[in-house]
């Protein structure tokens, strides 16, 4: 069944507008204006309105970069967040990129949720978590709030420089850190005969590696999934695959599932989406989830 999903518990974050390729979100007790090429509609509120709240916009230079424009120079560059839901709680620094990015995809609150919700019905002493395009951690430290041990890979050092320094903030320890290229390290986990009771793919539609080794969705994502799959603790496991590329449906992910794993259990596919306190829903993203729980 194709479901829509958007965070349901987050006080941190409220997204209060969008439209017109931009919208207008609150972290914390900062409000940004941010580009944004799926909202391709009207804004609900004034210009004059967007103007009155934000502290920070960005500008871009080009499709991948840009600068901050602040209303006030003494806004910091970073800041903190929280993120509860009923069985944990984690820390997050946010930061102004060059790339428009914070530090942090709200929408995959939910993935987040689903992560919490099923390592606490494991009966497995210990469960074994992976986090395969980790970002800056915050799946990692969900999971690792919840139980689990927790291997974090991401191809690029800076960011799992950040997610460390997140674990530190969220009051937890002793998680794994992994920085290679995410195919490449799954393909030397099998060959160690390595497995997880949870594992969540979060893939970019293009990205690189840290010795450049090429990732394109489209091109690599059925390689990996035919090897991720064998990670899978037998007895008790689950996994999430999720994708934001404008040429993915949640038909595409679950054919893929079911490709990869044909005995996939529980499975849901659907859209991730922000409801707009203004009235719209943002699209961002499609995902598949299973599991045998």
């Amino acid at each position: 069944m194709i479901q829509l999903l958007t965070p349901e518990y987050w006080k941190d974050y409220d997204l209060i507008d969008c439209g017109n390729f931009e919208k207008l979100e609150r972290f914390g007790n900062l409000i940004l204006i941010r580009p944004e090429p799926q909202a391709v509609w009207s804004k609900a509120l004034s210009e004059n309105e967007w103007q009155k709240q934000h502290h920070i916009r960005f500008k871009g230079r080009s499709a991948t970069s840009g600068e901050w424009l602040k209303k006030n120079q003494s806004t910091p560059d970073r800041w903190h967040v929280e993120y509860q839901n009923p069985e944990v709680s984690i820390r997050l620094r946010l930061g102004l990129t060059s790339f428009k990015h914070v530090g942090v995809f709200p929408e995959q609150a939910v993935n987040w949720d689903y992560i919490s919700s099923n390592i606490k019905k494991l009966k497995t002493p210990q469960p074994k978590f992976l986090n395969l395009f980790a970002y800056t951690g915050a799946a990692s430290l969900i999971a690792r709030a919840a139980g689990a041990e927790v291997t974090h890979v991401d191809s690029i050092k800076q960011v799992v420089t950040w997610s460390n320094e997140n674990m530190q903030l969220s009051g937890l320890d002793n998680i794994r850190w992994v920085v290679e290229d995410a195919l490449k390290f799954v393909k030397r986990e099998l060959k160690r005969s390595n497995k997880y009771n949870g594992i969540i793919l979060d893939p970019p539609a293009f990205g690189h590696g840290p010795n450049g080794e090429k990732w394109k969705l489209e091109d690599n994502i059925l390689e990996m999934m035919l090897d991720v799959v064998k990670l899978l603790d037998e007895q008790e496991h689950f996994l999430i695959l999720n994708t934001y590329s404008l040429g993915f449906s949640s038909v595409i992910v679950e054919n893929l599932i079911l490709n990869a794993y044909p005995k996939a259990k529980n499975l849901e596919t659907g859209e991730l989406y922000l409801q707009a306190t203004a009235g719209s829903k943002l699209p961002l993203g499609v995902f598949g989830k299973f599991n045998n729980l």
